[in-house]
């Protein structure tokens, strides 16, 4: 639990004019920190839209807070405002991106901020929203509304990295997870794989699952580990994200899990074969959605898949297999980020390698990982990093 001094809250309700800059700075951070945790319970829920939180404050204390929960629904300066009520009026507003100024399912909040009487805004991210994307924060500042941009930006912005990658290059988000041996295998030479890691990483998996909108894997990893590609959290809950199969040539039977099981996110074949024909009927029948995608050498085009995804909405996938996905959307680069989970095993040179054939002949043109975090779960580590 973060504690605020007697210090900040003599900051906070002090006039602007006799404060020093870094004790804004302080205020600023700290009430931040509770918009952006507000923000994050709407992750892998959101899409198109960022997930935001906001926090109302006055009198250096917390009145109100919000978060956007699903696209169409109020967004986060708006939750936070109708609870606030009448008390709004003179208040500080903290929201991790910019309000938008544009009409959509819902009305602009730039414009709800200025009528509840909000005396200032305090921005995290600005939004790339061509709708957006400075409009907010100039209408605030034309109505007399003081504005505060850039509190704990980079957090923000690694908040809602998938939504700003769509906004500025119409393709999703990509975060590429595995699970490998110290010696780099998915699986041994008969193509077993269960267990590769522990109980407490595959539980991160699942809360991992739970915050994105799509899991994408291939037919082999279909075929050979017949998965569910649920979320799977304690109680039953989190949420199904859509499942994506690629299956070029529509090879896969149709009564694998992924197909059958009951659930109600959206299941989706991308293949190269007539979504009319009689391989696609196994699967429509089942409710199973057939995409029928260009050709790149002979596979499904994973680059126009990802403009789909997109297109449909979707902000965030996660890929989860197998070998020969992997490297097509690394030699492609098309991935963004990687979770590889670390498994205190060996299998040897018969295993099954994890990332396929990347075409490197040499170091030079290794592949190179950038902002790399380790941590450590049960007796496996993560590694996370950035493409």
């Amino acid at each position: 639990m973060r504690l605020l001094t007697r210090a900040h809250l003599r900051a906070a309700s002090t006039p602007r004019a006799k404060r020093a800059a870094d004790f804004d700075r302080a205020v600023a951070e700290f009430f931040m920190r509770i918009a952006l945790e507000e923000a994050a319970k709407g992750l892998g829920r959101t899409s198109p839209n960022p997930a935001v939180g906001a926090v109302l404050v006055k009198g250096g204390r917390i009145i109100a807070r919000g978060y956007h929960k699903k696209a169409g629904t109020a967004h986060a300066e708006v939750v936070a405002l109708e609870a606030a009520g009448p008390r709004a009026r003179g208040a500080d507003l903290y929201t991790t991106l910019e309000p938008c100024d544009h009409y959509g399912r819902t009305g602009p909040c730039s414009q709800a901020i200025i009528d509840a009487g909000v005396r200032r805004v305090i921005c995290g991210s600005s939004d790339p929203n061509p709708k957006v994307n400075g409009k907010g924060v100039a209408r605030l500042k034309k109505a007399g509304v003081e504005v505060l941009t850039g509190v704990l930006q980079k957090d923000a912005d690694q908040l809602n990295q998938p939504f700003f990658k769509v906004m500025t290059t119409g393709l999703p988000y990509v975060t590429l997870k595995a699970a490998v041996t110290l010696d780099g295998k998915l699986a041994t030479a008969t193509g077993d794989s269960r267990w590769v890691t522990g109980e407490a990483a595959r539980h991160w998996v699942h809360q991992l699952r739970d915050k994105v909108d799509v899991i994408l894997v291939g037919a082999n990893t279909v075929r050979r580990d017949n998965p569910q590609l649920t979320t799977r959290l304690p109680g039953g809950g989190g949420k199904d994200p859509v499942r994506v199969v690629v299956d070029s040539h529509l090879r896969l039977k149709s009564t694998h899990t992924v197909f059958t099981q009951r659930s109600p996110a959206r299941v989706i074949l991308a293949t190269l074969e007539d979504p009319q024909g009689a391989k696609a009927r196994r699967f429509t029948r089942l409710g199973v959605e057939v995409w029928q995608m260009p050709s790149r050498q002979g596979q499904v085009a994973l680059k126009a898949l990802l403009g789909r995804v997109a297109q449909e909405g979707f902000n965030h996938v996660l890929v989860e297999g197998g070998a020969e996905i992997y490297g097509s959307f690394l030699r492609e680069r098309l991935a963004d980020s990687l979770a590889l989970f670390l498994a205190p095993k060996l299998i040897g040179s018969q295993g099954l390698s994890w990332s396929g054939d990347l075409g490197v002949k040499l170091m030079a043109n290794a592949f190179s990982l950038k902002d790399l975090t380790f941590q450590q779960l049960g007796e496996d580590l993560l590694l996370q990093a950035r493409l």
